[in-house]
């Protein structure tokens, strides 16, 4: 009896650590393609509900870059969205399209946040 139970507790402990350890390791943008050119400006697509979705984008460095969130009825934080290395922070709407100009970007990554931090997104810029 101790045993079985001891058995199910290491199980229960090993599939539990397995789920957290992946859970972070999983890659949620394969396949993605949020990034257009449109016009000689570089568009960057990101839903806003619940957190940002991808949580990570590729563009290339040297465009002239915009960054479109989509909202469709997002009441929580990742409605305010900041990206504090460009100054920039702003409220979005609970639904439609909001475009803000990130300007020329050389290579390197942007972090960007809800108003609380609490959900992430990050912008990797590549030559």
């Amino acid at each position: 009896m101790k045993l079985t139970v001891i058995s199910i507790l290491v199980g229960v402990v090993l599939i539990g650590g397995a789920i957290l350890f992946t859970r972070g390791n999983i890659n949620t943008n394969v396949g993605v393609d949020n990034v257009s050119v449109v016009n000689g400006k570089q568009i960057i697509g990101i839903r806003a509900k619940g957190g940002y979705q991808p949580r990570k984008s590729v563009a290339q460095a040297g465009l002239p870059t915009v960054l479109r969130f989509d909202t469709n009825g997002t009441f929580d934080c990742s409605s305010s969205v900041r990206i504090p290395s460009l100054g920039i922070s702003k409220i979005l709407p609970q639904s439609g399209e909001t475009d803000i100009d990130l300007g020329l970007l050389q290579v390197g990554t942007l972090q960007g946040m809800c108003g609380m931090g609490m959900y992430r997104f990050e912008l990797e810029f590549k030559s």
